[in-house]
């Protein structure tokens, strides 16, 4: 679940292994590119964590913010 934590949306997320976790953080660049959003994020071994907020419009959660963390969520349950 996304929780919002000093202007930034934030999820933790935990796969099988690396690859897995790889290839979800695969999946999310793709289709943040598209949406020209690109997320701040960790990877260590099979976690990963994200961070989502609009730099441009002066470091908040907006709602490409929301959009992109439900497509996000989209992936996620999907694997």
């Amino acid at each position: 679940m996304w929780q919002e934590i000093s202007n930034k949306l934030y999820r933790h997320f935990e796969f099988k292994d690396f690859t897995a976790a790889f290839s979800f953080m695969t999946a999310v660049a793709l289709v943040a590119e598209k949406m020209d959003h690109h997320p701040e994020w960790k990877n260590v071994y099979n976690k990963v964590e994200i961070w989502l907020c609009s730099h441009d419009a002066g470091d908040i959660i907006t709602d490409r913010d929301r959009q992109l963390s439900q497509k996000i969520d989209e992936l996620f349950t999907s694997r």
